[in-house]
């Protein structure tokens, strides 16, 4: 954990939060804090700061919190995915909060097992943590939305317009399309919306949809990729194309003046 972070309800009044759970034997453990020493913190979709460790009482760890830093800003990259196997979102969760996604938006398509929707890991109370920990890693407070579609018609047609701020749209298709970086630094757009399908990947006429709807194809080369692997990567890239675009508008923006 690169930040411990806490839940609104766990602070105190007095600024102090009492961790009893996998925070505080990391703290103890892994950190191996004492009395007085000072650690990263942060308050679930709220400010940032330190805390000091004020007592560590059998298998509890007394923090006194000072949030001082204002929570940072949410992140300018918003994921349209076709619900992989249960496995990977599992694991995806974590790697894409830790990247950095606003929104999360689960959806079927054609090449989806139905039986993935039945899946536990859809559950809140399944993917929160796996969210935090994607957060703690990043030292980010953050959440992520996530949604869940089983009409990829209806969330594309429908609710994207609604739901998401004016983007660059990106959909991955391996093999053919513009390069990320390229799309990116040419567009108009500080957000990206970006669409990855499945390990089959997107039929024909879900990528005519998609790119009806905005969505310009982009490709990493002709190899084929696992979904968790693509979206890490296109993540990735997404991210590094908007701070080179912002840095470069900032460059331009000295020399006019």
């Amino acid at each position: 954990m690169n930040l411990i972070l806490i839940e609104p309800e766990e602070l105190g009044h007095d600024n102090t939060a009492r961790l009893t759970d996998g925070r505080a034997a990391h703290l103890r453990d892994v950190l191996k804090v004492v009395p007085g020493d000072e650690v990263r913190i942060g308050l679930v979709d709220g400010n940032r700061g330190t805390a000091v460790v004020h007592d560590m009482a059998h298998d509890a760890v007394v923090l006194t919190c000072r949030l001082t830093e204002p929570a940072p800003p949410r992140p300018s990259v918003d994921l349209l995915l076709a619900l992989p196997r249960p496995k990977v979102l599992r694991r995806l969760f974590a790697q894409c909060t830790a990247l950095g996604v606003n929104r999360i938006m689960l959806t079927n398509a054609a090449r989806v097992e139905r039986h993935y929707f039945d899946t536990h890991v859809l559950t809140r109370d399944c993917y929160r943590p796996l969210l935090i920990e994607g957060l703690q890693q990043a030292r980010d407070t953050r959440l992520p939305i996530v949604s869940v579609h089983r009409q990829f018609r209806v969330l594309v047609e429908d609710l994207l317009d609604e739901w998401t701020a004016p983007a660059t749209r990106v959909v991955a298709q391996p093999g053919h399309g513009e390069r990320m970086h390229t799309l990116i630094q040419d567009a108009g757009h500080s957000r990206v919306l970006l669409a990855v399908g499945p390990e089959g990947g997107w039929n024909d006429f879900e990528r005519s949809l998609l790119e009806s709807r905005g969505f310009a194809p982009i490709s990493m080369g002709t190899r084929a990729l696992r979904s968790d692997t693509a979206c890490v990567a296109l993540l990735a890239l997404a991210h590094d194309a908007l701070e080179s675009r912002t840095q470069r508008m900032h460059t331009t923006a000295l020399h006019a003046s």
